[in-house]
């Protein structure tokens, strides 16, 4: 990040969860990408850490919503997620982006000026945030359903298959029965 109006980076919070994962996320594009891994570390170490409750309303947060300005006079709405749910046509843009790594912590009213992609200074202020946390959606409310992990049954289905086309047979599965 680059330096907001007054010389100073904006004073940010994340919740200690969010710190140990956006942390370790870094760590883990660090090969991949080291200057967005150091961008975002960076912003981590000098974040105010919180226990996720005491994370004040109106600061943004994983899931959250956002509603900015850029100092073009463009206004944006998206919400910050993790890099496997982004989707940039829907408006959720990944942490692992130069303005999701701008985004996370500041408060409604807080400017920043970040660099883009392409190198090009830019400054937004955050005029909104809803929801956010790891448990709490942002833009419908609907609760996410937990995580399965389907890898041991994708593993016991490809065996099967792989086990009747040794034998040389064609189980066409219960839907024939």
């Amino acid at each position: 990040m680059t330096k907001s109006g007054r010389g100073r980076l904006p004073k940010i919070v994340v919740s200690h969860d969010e710190q140990e994962r956006l942390s370790a996320l870094a760590a883990s594009i660090s090969v991949r990408n080291p200057e967005l891994a150091e961008e975002l570390q960076g912003e981590m170490e000098r974040a105010r850490v919180v226990a996720p409750d005491k994370v004040p309303a109106g600061v943004v947060r994983m899931n959250s919503e956002v509603e900015f300005e850029s100092d073009d006079g463009q206004r944006r709405r998206v919400t910050l997620v993790y890099p496997g749910d982004a989707d940039i046509s829907a408006g959720r843009i990944s942490i692992l982006t130069p303005i999701g790594t701008a985004l996370i912590g500041l408060s409604e009213g807080q400017s920043i000026t970040w660099t883009a992609r392409d190198g090009r200074e830019q400054r937004l202020t955050v005029l909104s945030v809803h929801g956010g946390g790891p448990e709490e959606p942002a833009q419908d409310g609907a609760e996410a359903g937990p995580v399965v992990d389907l890898s041991g049954v994708r593993a016991a289905r490809s065996r099967r298959t792989s086990a009747a086309g040794a034998a040389g047979g064609d189980d066409p599965g219960p839907s024939a029965a």
